[in-house]
């Protein structure tokens, strides 16, 4: 049997279709709003709220969001990437299959035709690239909110109170942010493999946030002793260490092997799945 003429594997579902299709939806613009909304949300909220105490000993993160714009930057990252940020790159991994499905439309996809590898890896990318731009843009709205309410000046470090020049940290904030994307993969391709075998978008969305929040509640029950180490969950604070006087990378070595390896596991589980699944039905 031979292809039709003109017929080329590689040139369907461009990357710059995809794009703009997942762009125009309405959950994308409206996530993105809330994303980019928080901080100056947060702003409010402080500029109205009781000021914390002033000196530096033993002060939690959120005792010094007020310190400066990148205090103010690390504060919103860390109240957003357990759940906010959870639930958006959830959305954008977990909509995109899913939806086609419910809409019928999967299969006409697949009629065009376009081969189920390269319609998974498209999307796959596509939603890797919204997840991103997700979780970069809220940080960085968050410096530029912080700055402009907080000035810009020295960091303080959360328990110790010590300071430190902030263009000395500001390399360090890409650290962060970096690690924040690679923490999100285990939520991203969670969402993606239960994208593949429901048609239900808020299945996929709810399951993936649910099994974080299952992992996070699990992460407390001190009697798994060192077992708590390997959910997804334990290391998601790490990127804390590189705000540190003393840059360490140890839990978020950790922390980023165990994402990877999870990430890697279970998008290959869904590429498996998705090739034998029966779209018609």
């Amino acid at each position: 049997m031979t292809a039709a003429p003109g017929y080329a594997p590689r040139r369907t579902l461009p990357l710059r279709v995809e794009m703009v299709r997942q762009f125009k939806r309405r959950r994308t613009l409206v996530m993105f709003g809330l994303l980019l909304a928080l901080p100056w949300i947060l702003v409010i909220a402080f500029q109205f709220g009781p000021q914390g105490p002033d000196n530096g000993q033993g002060l939690r993160l959120s005792d010094l969001a007020t310190a400066s714009g990148l205090n103010f930057a690390a504060f919103a990252l860390s109240v957003s990437a357990s759940f906010l940020l959870v639930v958006a790159v959830a959305l954008f991994c977990g909509d995109t299959v899913a939806s086609e499905a419910s809409w019928s439309s999967l299969r006409y996809l697949l009629a065009a035709p376009v081969p189920r590898d390269r319609l998974l890896r498209q999307k796959l990318i596509v939603a890797l690239g919204y997840s991103a731009a997700a979780v970069i843009c809220l940080p960085l709205m968050a410096l530029l909110a912080g700055t402009v309410a907080f000035g810009w000046d020295d960091i303080q470090v959360p328990g110790t109170g010590e300071t430190i020049p902030a263009l000395a940290v500001l390399p360090r904030f890409g650290i962060v942010i970096g690690y924040a994307l690679v923490s999100q993969l285990v939520v991203a391709a969670l969402a993606f493999l239960i994208s593949t075998v429901t048609d239900s978008p808020l299945g996929a969305v709810g399951g993936a946030v649910g099994l974080w929040i299952v992992c996070t509640i699990l992460q407390a029950v001190e009697a798994l002793g060192a077992l708590r180490e390997f959910l997804p969950t334990f290391w998601n604070n790490a990127w804390i260490d590189a705000l540190a006087p003393e840059l360490d990378w140890s839990g978020m070595a950790k922390g980023a092997s165990i994402s990877i390896t999870y990430a890697a596991i279970l998008i290959a589980v869904a590429f498996r799945r998705f090739r034998r699944k029966d779209v018609v039905s």
